[in-house]
């Protein structure tokens, strides 16, 4: 049966199940998986599907997708996008990263940073830094989402707003066509503007997954943004908007 045929009947078993598996459609289909990973990976490059650890899930608009399925999600591509960013982050600064596991990248690659306060409404960026002795680690208050140990709501702005970092990072759930960083959780939003405002310089870590997804809540555009890390050359019109705004544009491989 060739792709034609399979896609459709994929899209059906997804909607019907709410996830397909690799291995469980290559015994549907009685193909190999490697020709399954092409299909879910050509469906998700078109916006049909949504790759996870193992498969793939259908595109939600409203809801974001499992922090693990998240974290699974690209790692080698978030892996050089933090690579790139940690690089342009220099030592003795104050700095603040968000929730997200392209943050969370991002703290990995700042093991070695010397004398950093790093402030974060993210626990897993605090577990992270932990292990740096050179690091000094500032948790926001706030209520704890215990789906991915972010730090969100009224508590957390407040805190935030008592300080003026040197740098902030962050991450956001999807990225329009218009450069707008978009997410899903409203709370979660108020929190990354509080971040914006009380940022000398901005930064934002975004695989290129994010490139084909919506979420329904408006952060902020990409013309408040310092510098953009990815891993994918950005839609011709974007990356003219990103020279007219100034906002410069690292494409890691």
């Amino acid at each position: 049966m060739s792709q034609t045929f399979r896609h459709p009947e994929i899209l059906e078993i997804a909607r019907r199940e709410g996830k397909v598996t690799v291995e469980g459609l290559a015994q549907h289909f009685g193909v190999t998986l490697q020709t399954i990973r092409r299909d879910l990976t050509d469906m998700a490059e078109a916006g049909r599907l949504e790759r996870v650890h193992g498969g793939a899930v259908l595109p939600s608009s409203t809801t974001n997708i499992g922090y693990e399925e998240r974290r699974a999600l690209n790692p080698s591509a978030k892996a050089a996008i933090a690579r790139a960013c940690a690089a342009q982050i220099p030592n003795d600064i104050s700095l603040f990263l968000n929730i997200g596991t392209s943050t969370e990248a991002v703290a990995q690659e700042l093991l070695l940073h010397e004398n950093l306060m790093v402030v974060t409404n993210n626990m897993n960026v605090a577990n992270i830094l932990v292990a740096n002795p050179s690091c000094e680690v500032v948790v926001t208050g706030g209520h704890l989402r215990r789906s991915d140990g972010g730090l969100i709501g009224n508590l957390a702005t407040d805190t935030i707003r008592q300080f003026k970092f040197d740098l902030a990072v962050i991450g956001c759930s999807a990225l329009d066509r218009d450069g707008d960083l978009l997410d899903f959780d409203i709370q979660e939003v108020g929190v990354s503007r509080a971040i914006l405002q009380q940022s000398r310089r901005t930064f934002l870590v975004a695989d290129h997954s994010k490139f084909k997804r919506s979420a329904p809540a408006r952060i902020a555009s990409l013309s408040d943004i310092d510098a953009f890390f990815t891993d994918a050359p950005l839609p011709a019109a974007l990356s003219q908007s990103c020279a007219i705004w100034k906002t410069a544009v690292s494409v890691s491989e």
